[in-house]
């Protein structure tokens, strides 16, 4: 599933062309490029799933503010190690990441069927909750200029 998503974000997030709205052409295209039918329904799922945090009020942001700070379950303990529990922490800190978008990020990395992300996904996860987070353009072109800027490829040390 995550392949599919990031062969998505590669091929329409910098392109002129409007990703296809039509769910069936889409899907169309998904299979021609060799991905299974079940993948690609999760994946379509996943995205939809993505673009619904746009549109409804989370409960889990209604307590927060600037001041609190994150505690991880144990479930996205396993998922995110400490190297990526300690990235979002980095760009919350940077402004990157405000509390709703490292919300949105962790609730779309849970819904990945890897057992455990490493980084390098966590930074693609990142850039796609900020594509299609309104009013996020600078938080995305600042994490695209993070990853694709540094000289030695990390992103902090």
């Amino acid at each position: 599933m995550f392949d599919i998503l990031m062969y998505l974000f590669e091929n329409y997030v910098h392109s002129e062309v409007e990703l296809m709205v039509d769910e069936d052409e889409l899907t169309k295209e998904l299979t021609r490029a060799g991905f299974h039918q079940s993948e690609i329904l999760k994946a379509l799922n996943w995205l939809e799933r993505l673009a619904a945090l746009q549109e409804s009020e989370s409960p889990y942001l209604a307590a927060s503010n600037k001041h609190s700070f994150r505690i991880y379950t144990a479930e996205e303990m396993d998922k995110l190690d400490v190297e990526c529990r300690g990235f979002l922490f980095f760009l919350e800190q940077i402004n990157v990441l405000s509390f709703e978008t490292r919300e949105m990020v962790i609730d779309r990395v849970m819904e990945l069927e890897e057992s455990a992300l490493v980084l390098e996904d966590l930074k693609w996860v990142i850039l796609m909750v900020l594509f299609n987070a309104p009013g996020n353009e600078s938080a995305y072109a600042q994490m695209e200029d993070l990853i694709f800027e540094q000289p030695d490829g990390r992103l902090h040390s």
